[in-house]
């Protein structure tokens, strides 16, 4: 799921990438982000243990997006936008990276 974070565009691309029908603007997504990151976390954790994850990821981000009333798509739209916009991206990242700092102080 988060493996479009890796991939970051030439910023000539923006002309290609069109702003989605149902955007996640940045606060929405530093939300959904740093859920996604717990859950990435847990699966980690579970995949270390010797659990099988794969029906446990679905429903994880089953409720993630059901919480958020978004879908896979939508999710997928918007992290393709924030992409081929590094700077906003950049800062989304920031935002939940920080997030993460406060939860650990």
């Amino acid at each position: 799921m988060l493996l479009a974070l890796l991939a970051f565009p030439s910023c000539n691309n923006k002309e290609k990438v069109k702003k989605p029908r149902v955007f996640l603007d940045e606060q929405q997504m530093i939300d959904v982000l740093t859920d996604s990151y717990l859950i990435e976390a847990e699966l980690t954790q579970k995949r270390s243990s010797g659990t099988e994850v794969t029906p446990l990821q679905k429903a994880y981000y089953d409720q993630l997006f059901e919480h958020y009333e978004i879908t896979d798509t939508i999710f997928q739209e918007n992290m393709n936008y924030y992409t081929y916009h590094p700077d906003v991206l950049e800062r989304v990242m920031d935002s939940v990276m920080n997030r993460f700092i406060k939860a650990q102080q």
